[in-house]
């Protein structure tokens, strides 16, 4: 153990170059912005080591610097790449007018045609019928489905 203690203390930028990419792989794998900033910190180390403090003092002020950022740059960093946010046209339809192509029933799903031409099957969200031809508003979607209101 002495030996690989002293192996480390004797290249520590080496260290903490070694950290930042095993922190930037594993980051890679999950992309979850959380170990980019222990990568970020380790950057910042590599230069810091050179002040000579102990590695203990080292991986305190690591550490700080990671925990810092997570807090203060994860939340702006989620938001301007949209994580976990995946939007598929589907989603998109809500809210929409639409035109209802073949006829809806109580218990008998009809189609819609979305502005963008694609054909969708459709139910009522009420008890009522609506007859093709008639614009409709997308109340929800249920799998592939559209539930619809007369508008």
């Amino acid at each position: 153990m002495d030996f690989f203690s002293n192996l480390i203390l004797s290249h520590l930028p080496w260290f903490w170059l070694v950290v930042m990419v095993i922190s930037i792989v594993v980051e890679a794998v999950t992309f979850s912005l959380t170990t980019i900033w222990a990568a970020v910190s380790a950057l910042f180390m590599v230069f810091f080591c050179k002040a000579g403090l102990p590695l203990r003092w080292q991986l305190l002020i690591f550490f700080l610097i990671t925990i810092l950022l997570m807090i203060f740059t994860r939340p702006f960093a989620v938001k301007k790449l949209k994580l976990g946010k995946v939007t598929t046209n589907v989603n998109t339809l809500d809210g929409q007018e639409v035109l209802v192509v073949k006829k809806i029933a109580r218990f008998e799903k009809g189609e819609v045609k979305a502005s963008n031409g694609v054909v969708w099957t459709a139910m009522t969200d009420g008890e009522n019928e609506i007859a093709k031809g008639t614009v409709c508003v997308v109340v929800k979607v249920e799998g592939n489905t559209l539930i619809v209101r007369e508008k």
